[in-house]
């Protein structure tokens, strides 16, 4: 009766939680929104968890992939409108860096997903709402269930449709035109034209869409960690590389670089023996 009691109370603390971390496979973390009521609106709590949770997977040396995803119906709405609306009855006493300040830790945390070492996965979920959005963007890669939907929630706040990185990201992966199309309007992008746009890599039903994430998180977290976050820096590295030969330059030095590794000796031995290699991490 005991071990039962404490197993409840374990749960129900876990369901409380505004954002909550697993492990489900080996060397991949799991975190998930969890203010599902909200659709998974990012509040002032919720941003500080989401920051201090991401500042600790950068030195998680056990961590290969993170998969970000939401409870319940939503990925995440953006911003809580209803905390904004308290926020802005006293804006007039709020400086323009005190306004600055609390915009850029808004926006750091697109920032953050960014520059972890891990590869990064959105399972997309119902709606990805304005910062919510970008933050699916800031993924290397976007699985989306059927209920998934993609919009700016600034442009119809009366602010501007760049945000969180989105002016950036987005573009760069579907194209000027099809981004201010998206941006501009405001309009819902379903799950099947955000996988026609190339918003997203692939479209799966609501009921599997946990299960094929973390297959993929599976198959990549196989991999030597230093070759995952190599590949990572290189490729958003040279998206903006001033010329081919800029990019070809970076590939050889990393090249080079990652083949000196007791990790690409192991893999090559490992391939050579066919057996699976034991890779010694990032730390």
């Amino acid at each position: 009766m005991t071990v039962a009691n404490t197993d409840r109370g374990k749960k129900m603390a876990d369901d409380t939680r505004l954002l909550k971390v697993e492990s489900p496979e080996s060397g991949v973390r799991l975190c998930t929104l969890n203010r599902p009521r909200a659709l998974n609106a990012i509040s002032p709590a919720l941003l500080a968890e989401l920051h201090a949770t991401l500042a600790a997977l950068r030195d998680d040396a056990e961590c290969q992939v993170v998969v970000i995803t939401g409870a319940g119906r939503g990925f995440c709405a953006g911003l809580d409108l209803m905390n904004a609306s308290e926020t802005r009855r006293d804006e007039s006493a709020l400086s323009i860096q005190s306004r600055l300040q609390s915009q850029e830790t808004f926006s750091g945390l697109v920032a953050a997903v960014r520059v972890l070492p891990q590869p990064v996965i959105a399972a997309i979920n119902g709606p990805a709402a304005g910062a919510g959005f970008a933050l699916a963007l800031a993924a290397e890669v976007r699985i989306a269930a059927e209920s998934a939907r993609f919009l700016n929630g600034a442009i119809r706040l009366g602010l501007s449709g760049a945000e969180c990185g989105m002016s950036y990201l987005l573009p760069r992966l579907i194209g000027t035109g099809a981004a201010f199309d998206v941006m501009l309007t405001g309009r819902s992008v379903d799950s099947a034209e955000a996988l026609q746009m190339g918003i997203v890599s692939r479209v799966v039903p609501d009921d599997e869409l946990i299960k094929t994430t973390l297959e993929m998180a599976r198959t990549i977290a196989a991999h030597s960690p230093f070759a995952l976050e190599m590949t990572k820096r290189v490729v958003w590295s040279n998206v903006d590389a001033p010329s081919f030969e800029a990019a070809i330059e970076l590939e050889n030095r990393t090249q080079v670089m990652t083949g000196m590794t007791e990790d690409c000796r192991e893999a090559m031995l490992a391939f050579a023996e066919k057996r699976e290699p034991v890779f010694r991490g990032r730390g």
